[in-house]
Parts: structure tokens; sequence; C-alpha cells
């Protein structure tokens, strides 16, 4: 990574911890994007097929993640007084999601590599994850000092 993006990534970091009143979300997305745009290195070409079908991944995911957490939240917390109908109809719900998870996932990665090499996306996995790390790592050192 070079000087001047390493800059503005700290920059926009320290922003997104300086304001965290905000709306968080949104922050996070924008650090996550100039995140990705650093470490992918795609080129505006690659830039403009790779984002529309990213961002509907994600949209496609957050759907997911909703209706799991519905699930779970719903039904897990009470599963001791579930009958065993019920647990089947949960569990079948909870496969079955991860089934579309998978499903999904295993979509996006083929329409990515249509459009951007396939070194760049595994570059985009690597990026992923390494930002879950980095916010995850963030946020309990944030949590230490309150």
């Amino acid at each position: 990574m070079n000087k001047k993006a390493l800059a503005l990534y700290i920059l926009l970091f320290g922003t997104f911890l300086a304001h965290a009143q905000g709306p968080v979300r949104d922050r996070i997305k924008t650090l996550k994007v100039a995140f990705i745009t650093e470490h992918v290195g795609l080129t505006s070409k690659e830039a403009q097929e790779f984002w529309p079908i990213y961002n509907d991944h994600e949209e496609i995911m957050e759907d997911i993640r909703r209706k799991e957490r519905a699930e779970l939240r719903n039904n897990i917390a009470n599963a001791q007084e579930l009958s065993t109908n019920e647990s089947e109809q949960l569990l079948d719900n909870l496969i079955a999601l991860q089934f579309n998870k998978q499903k999904a996932e295993q979509e996006f990665l083929s329409k990515l590599r249509t459009v951007i090499p396939a070194k760049k996306v595994l570059l985009l996995v690597k990026a992923e994850e390494d930002f879950k790390r980095q916010m995850i790592q963030q946020f309990r050192k944030r949590r230490g000092r309150d």
C-alpha cells in the first residue's frame, strides 16, 4: 500500500472513530469501499462493472442476515419450549438460509470473475477479511477505553 493511500485510510478511519455518534453503518461502508478499492487495485473500467455487482451482493447478503436474525431472535431464545415440529421447522429454515447464503456467495464470485481477473477476486476476499479483522480490533480497543 502506498503512503498516500495509507494516510487516506487512516484519516478516514480516524474520522469514523471521532464521529461514532452519527450514522455508523454509512461510515463503515465508506471505509470498506475505500479499503477494498485500495487493496484490490481496480482500474476505472473494472470498478464500473465491479461495484454494481458488489452492491447487489451486499443487499442480498444483508437480506439473508436480516432473515437469519429474525428467525433466531424470535425462536431460538425459546428453543426449550418449542415443540418437535416447531424445532424441525426452525432448523429447516436456518438450513435454507445457510444454503441461500452459500449460493449467493458462489453466484457473486462467478459474476465477479467475468468482470475482473481471478487474482483480483482473491484480493477482494482477502481485503474483506482484513477489513473485518481491523474493524473488530478497533471496536475492541474502543471498548477497552470506554
